[in-house]
């Protein structure tokens, strides 16, 4: 059997689990979706969102990319956060890491003239470094300097969020969503909160915007 076969064969005995469970699960699953959260996670296969958190379909709205970026010229993720915060309403949005991450680790190293576009990715992870290099060449062995990024990362991106006119927005206007840092352990399953800001955190001034918003 080829692996995608197993993964047909899967999901037929799923579904049919699924209904017997459950018979109304899929025509609920069919209306509207309600989730309270946005995710923004790193796209590893390690690190499924709704697994690691116990979740069930239809609670967390998902985006994921390599090292879970918020860079703010990429389409793909303004967009997600603008449907995610404006249409879908949600209440929280959360980026997280994770521990023993590849793409950071591949950031502390010099660029793969083959991989230009992953190279060009992973600069933003480059640039936290470099203004984060005194503290993180503080640790002794290249995986705590490559977890210490990790944890950087993810604070510098939820950061990242209040500088979208998306947020601010939200924030002014209905005073949502709270948003959060976290980081995954591979070793253990068990996610550490790095940091949490509520819809009054303080902004930078230059990252503010008129009240003219725009995208």
């Amino acid at each position: 059997m080829k692996p995608f076969e197993r993964l047909l064969l899967e999901n037929k005995a799923w579904a049919e689990e699924k209904h017997l469970q459950e018979p109304e699960f899929f025509e609920r699953m069919s209306q509207d979706q309600k989730p309270d959260f946005l995710w923004i996670g790193c796209a590893d296969s390690r690190v499924p969102a709704e697994i690691i958190v116990n979740a069930q379909p239809g609670e967390i709205f998902v985006h994921r990319n390599i090292a879970n970026q918020v860079i703010t010229t990429d389409f793909n993720s303004l967009s997600v956060l603008q449907y995610a915060v404006d249409v879908l309403k949600v209440d929280h949005v959360i980026v997280c890491g994770h521990y023993n991450c590849g793409g950071v680790k591949a950031a502390l190293n010099k660029q793969n003239a083959n991989l230009v576009l992953v190279n060009k990715w992973l600069m933003h992870l480059k640039d936290i470094y470099r203004l984060h290099q005194k503290d993180i060449e503080g640790f002794h062995t290249d995986k705590d300097k490559a977890n210490r990024l990790v944890e950087l990362n993810v604070i510098e991106q939820v950061r990242k969020l209040t500088h979208t006119s998306i947020i601010q927005q939200a924030w002014r206007e209905e005073n949502r969503p709270v948003l959060h840092g976290w980081v995954y352990a591979l070793e253990d399953g068990k996610i550490k909160q790095l940091i949490m800001l509520p819809p009054d955190s303080p902004i930078e001034s230059i990252y503010q915007y008129t009240d003219a918003l725009t995208s």
